[in-house]
């Protein structure tokens, strides 16, 4: 199985600092926030990665992470996103790389000591999420669960109002080859984005969507809190 690092994007929630590069090579603790997620999928036994770059700061991503080796990959390609085209579209780069396999996809601000790699040489087919609780799910893809089958997920919601469970998507994902026939079939949002949500969507419709609970430490990067949140659990487990 191959990943997918989804790192595009202006980061404007980290203005200032994103003004100097892009919001995905910003430090946490003693790394560049992208060795996170590209970690968890070497962890998984994942060595050949796709990053999908994208924004005026794209070109310091080749400087950072180089050809991979140093951080156990095998063989690692880019992708430019040309525009804000949401998390679908960016998938939608990846469809050559993936050479009609399954993917794991992972957004570039994602940090997590969790190990999924049973879920991932268990993959048969389908897709699975991993969700997990939060006491603010409104900033993130929220499941709708099965009242009458309470670990049915039914349907996702992108930051909705009023969220209908605590549960969030945590933006790490499998899906198989069916994904890009999908996303050629959504319509942009509101947004003017394809939202991964719609994506998920498809799969849940077709009743194949799995879903499991991301077990450890997790949390994004993307704005001054989480950032910050971030940096001190990694500084403090790895000072232990």
């Amino acid at each position: 199985m191959k990943g997918v690092v989804i790192a595009g994007g202006l980061g404007t929630r980290l203005y200032p600092l994103t003004y100097a590069t892009n919001k995905h090579l910003l430090p946490i603790y003693d790394r560049p926030m992208i060795f996170y997620p590209i970690q968890t999928l070497v962890t998984a036994g994942i060595k050949e990665i796709l990053i999908v770059i994208g924004g005026p700061h794209a070109g310091h991503f080749v400087g950072v992470l180089k050809n991979g080796k140093e951080l156990g990959l095998k063989h690692l390609e880019y992708a430019y996103q040309e525009s804000e085209g949401g998390l679908s579209d960016a998938i939608r780069l990846a469809e050559d790389f993936a050479d009609d396999g399954p993917i794991v996809v992972i957004l570039g601000d994602n940090t997590t000591d969790a190990n999924i790699k049973s879920s991932v040489q268990n993959f048969k087919s389908g897709s699975v999420m991993f969700l997990k609780k939060v006491p603010d799910p409104q900033r993130y893809g929220v499941p709708i669960f099965d009242k009458n089958k309470p670990n049915k997920i039914i349907g996702i919601e992108e930051k909705p109002i009023s969220p209908k469970s605590d549960y969030a998507s945590t933006g790490l994902y499998i899906f198989d080859n069916k994904c890009f026939d999908y996303i050629r079939t959504l319509k942009p949002s509101k947004r003017g984005e394809l939202e991964i949500t719609d994506l998920q969507n498809k799969y849940i419709k077709a009743e194949a969507m799995k879903w499991e609970t991301l077990k450890g430490f997790w949390t994004d990067a993307g704005k001054f809190e989480t950032l910050y949140k971030a940096g001190k659990y990694w500084a403090e487990k790895r000072n232990k």
